[in-house]
């Protein structure tokens, strides 16, 4: 293959884009990563929870630069205000907790400074990083490399590069430009809003509450902020309810057993948009071209927490990458089907079980017993026993 200005070019500087440029650069890739928008971690689409697992495995550091509040476990709760708590400062006492030598289960993080903080870890080591910069399609060449063309404040570019790697979020663009089927269906896209709130007071766990009356196909939750501050949302799905989720979100304030708890609460920020509640992508690799994180659906389709699943997505990416390329294997034909391969095996192939067992539940039309298995299974999914516990 001839000379190409990059082995990589990365477009989407999220946590997924990010992680796979660092691990990338690292072992001695040339990659440069773009991105359209000149302020990463906006606008702010999810809660920001992960786990310390899940920052370990990807080589992120703890830093107290992205780090709201530390994180010891989960409180669960059906309709009714039941509740099933995994603490693990009393599950594990002598391994999590705040006192010394003992560490956090995970953290609520910051999105801003969270994904600033990927990024620039990954220019460190090595990456070149273009804001403002918009990839507006792709072709594969004869030689076995491929040009790729961007819009650089508004000046348009070429580059040839031997992997295209999207990460540019839900309904991939990237995707797109190769065929690949992103869009996503209604009935598995959560509609999600939260308030970031003052006067709610909260124990270092992560509260989820289950339950059609508040939040029909999905769930709500209180997390810690840091501060004194509380995220307090709910996620919805379009064809289960005719309301907005706003107007579930404020009957969750203003009536369920939280009421008084939130009572004196008072919003200091709102955010919202859409979360993915789906199968990941059942093909996520085309000629010259491999899909990561929401690009590919890598999202807990029961829970809808993305951060983990995009940050181990970024490793397994850049791994295969690594070792593909440096081979000299293709590129075209069908080769880039073993980093599906290599994903599925990694934690694909959990979230495909995930999946079903999420199916299984909202295909109940009974909702007393739907509410009941979506409890069960929540309760379950975050013990200290879950086999999805890494997922």
């Amino acid at each position: 293959m001839p000379p190409t200005d990059y082995d990589l070019i990365i477009v989407g500087a999220g946590p997924a884009g990010s992680t796979t440029a660092r691990f990338a650069a690292s072992a001695g890739l040339r990659v440069l990563l773009i991105d359209k928008r000149q302020e990463l971690g906006a606008p702010i689409q999810c809660s920001g929870a992960i786990s310390g697992h899940g920052l370990a495995a990807a080589g992120i550091p703890p830093d107290p630069e992205f780090i709201h509040e530390a994180i010891y476990g989960f409180a669960i709760y059906n309709d009714r205000g039941d509740r099933t708590v995994h603490d693990y400062r009393q599950l594990k006492g002598d391994e999590y907790g705040p006192g010394p030598g003992k560490k956090p289960l995970g953290y609520v993080v910051d999105r801003r400074r969270f994904d600033r903080y990927l990024m620039t870890q990954a220019e460190r080591a090595g990456v070149d990083v273009w804001l403002k910069t918009e990839g507006l399609g792709y072709r594969p060449r004869p030689d076995g490399s491929c040009t790729v063309s961007l819009l650089r404040y508004n000046q348009p570019i070429e580059l040839t590069t031997r992997v295209v790697v999207g990460a540019d979020g839900l309904q991939s663009q990237v995707g797109k430009w190769a065929g690949l089927q992103t869009h996503i269906k209604i009935t598995e896209l959560a509609g999600c809003l939260q308030f970031i709130v003052d006067g709610v007071e909260t124990e270092g766990l992560l509260e989820i509450v289950t339950g059609h009356e508040w939040a029909p196909g999905g769930y709500a939750w209180v997390f810690p902020k840091g501060h004194g501050y509380a995220e307090i949302g709910l996620g919805v799905i379009a064809t289960m309810t005719d309301k907005p989720a706003r107007w579930h979100l404020d009957k969750f304030i203003t009536q369920s057993f939280f009421r008084d708890r939130f009572a004196g609460s008072r919003i200091l920020e709102v955010q919202g948009g859409g979360v993915p509640l789906a199968a990941p992508l059942r093909t996520q690799f085309a000629d010259n071209m491999i899909l990561v994180g929401d690009a590919a659906r890598h999202v807990n389709p029961i829970t809808g927490g993305g951060l983990h699943t995009a940050v181990a997505g970024g490793k397994i990416a850049a791994d295969f990458l690594v070792g593909h390329l440096g081979d000299g294997l293709p590129l075209q034909g069908g080769a880039l089907e073993a980093y599906q391969r290599a994903w599925l095996g990694a934690m694909g192939d959990k979230m495909w079980k995930l999946y079903g067992i999420k199916t299984g539940i909202f295909h109940n039309m009974d909702i007393g017993e739907r509410d009941r298995q979506l409890y069960a299974t929540m309760s379950s999914y975050f013990s200290p026993t879950s086999e999805f516990k890494k997922i």
